[in-house]
């Protein structure tokens, strides 16, 4: 007979901070789905984690990431839209996840040998395969039988897509240290820095096929659902509020907000998840015992009208949280050292500064103005519906215009 788990749910901002800061605090959200995430960074711990972190952390450098914002996720994004704008419609739950896994393919150092229309959806298929493994402790189906089609997934992605392209950069790198090729021949992406620095990380090929496999999963959903979404919420916004239908066109600073309004009210997990590798005591003096699992209520911290005023259940770009220290979209990026080490990517940054030459707006921001800048609205004649296939909150199909 099983041992029940003892666990204790966190509904504070203070005492989830806490939390996600304690070196005792090991991962706990990706358990059930280690058939993709076993041994990837999120789920490191200690040493371990630290001295990944420490490598991939360069390639989340400010220099690095607006080369990806103003210089290659522009075209990739021109690219991906101009057949749905042209055909004057899209169904965006799709398309977001086909949008964001082109950009994420960069980041994380997937080549695409032809281009072509079936290659990406061959990926693509097996990208939606990954994202089921990561979230395999919410689905409604046979857990057996999703996990075979992950499997098959996974090996069919090594063939075609990973093999490939490691390959193609330990050649690049094999010509660097010869003298043969500059640095800049080198593609700024997880994979080649993981390749660089094997004989310090010892990775097994399957460690690295998980870890490129993640970051695919990770940079295109988490990004997908809050594209979606913040669509979804600007559509409501505009309807509301009509005075800020030109808003919402013209300043890419009100479209940021909306992002952050959106992942602050739908977090990629609802839950951040932790087990307690020792007994710790909280400063609040809550006790925790070893052993024990801690929920992080992410849905209920990040609308505690204490911190985000008296409508925190809602949307409103135009919010200002009442507590200083306090991101505008909670702790929906985490804290600490597992602190999402995409969140600059996605979603730029917070404060301008001075010279606004290094400034991002982040990637889901930029996705999402690129649908404004075409037009985009809902689609009457065709509700959006939720995702039935899972427990999480997603939408399943979000059909849209380009009017």
């Amino acid at each position: 007979m099983t041992t029940p788990v003892e666990e204790v749910t966190i509904t504070s901002m203070d005492e989830a901070k806490e939390v996600y800061r304690h070196k005792e605090m090991r991962q706990a959200l990706y358990d059930a789905g280690e058939i993709v995430m076993a041994d990837v960074l999120v789920n490191l711990h200690g040493n371990d984690h630290r001295a990944r972190r420490r490598l991939e952390n360069r390639l989340f450098r400010r220099e690095t990431l607006v080369h990806y914002e103003r210089d290659l996720f522009p075209s990739v994004i021109e690219r991906t839209l101009e057949p749905y704008v042209a055909a004057g419609r899209a169904e965006i739950v799709e398309l977001s996840h086909q949008l964001m896994m082109n950009l994420a393919a960069l980041n994380a150092g997937v080549d695409r040998s032809t281009g072509t229309t079936q290659e990406t959806a061959r990926l693509y298929a097996q990208m939606m395969k990954f994202i089921e493994g990561a979230t395999l402790a919410h689905s409604t189906r046979d857990i057996t039988e999703v996990e075979a089609e992950i499997t098959e997934s996974m090996a069919a992605f090594d063939r075609e897509f990973l093999a490939p392209s490691i390959e193609r950069r330990q050649k690049l790198l094999a010509a660097v240290a010869a003298g043969e090729s500059p640095e800049s021949d080198l593609p700024l992406d997880v994979l080649t820095v993981l390749l660089r620095n094997e004989d310090s990380l010892q990775l097994p090929h399957d460690v690295i096929l998980r870890e490129i496999s993640f970051f695919l999963l990770a940079g295109a959903h988490t990004s997908a659902t809050a594209f979606v979404r913040t669509l979804h919420n600007l559509f409501q916004w505009s309807a509301q509020h009509p005075e800020d239908v030109e808003l919402i066109r013209s300043d890419r600073s009100f479209v940021q907000k909306a992002v952050y309004e959106t992942i602050r009210l739908n977090p990629s997990s609802p839950t951040g998840m932790r087990w307690a590798l020792a007994d710790i005591t909280l400063k609040s003096g809550r006790h925790i015992a070893k052993g024990t699992r801690v929920v992080i209520d992410l849905n209920t911290i990040n609308r505690d009208p204490a911190v985000f005023g008296t409508d925190a259940q809602t949307f409103n770009p135009r919010r200002q949280p009442l507590v200083e220290g306090v991101g505008p979209w909670g702790l929906s990026f985490g804290q600490g050292m597992h602190a999402c080490i995409g969140q600059e990517l996605a979603a730029g940054l917070l404060e301008r500064s001075d010279d606004a030459a290094d400034f991002e707006y982040g990637l889901v921001s930029v996705a999402v103005q690129s649908m404004i800048d075409r037009g985009v609205a809902p689609d009457p004649s065709e509700p959006p519906v939720m995702d039935a296939s899972t427990t999480r909150p997603y939408w399943g199909r979000y059909a849209v215009l380009f009017i």
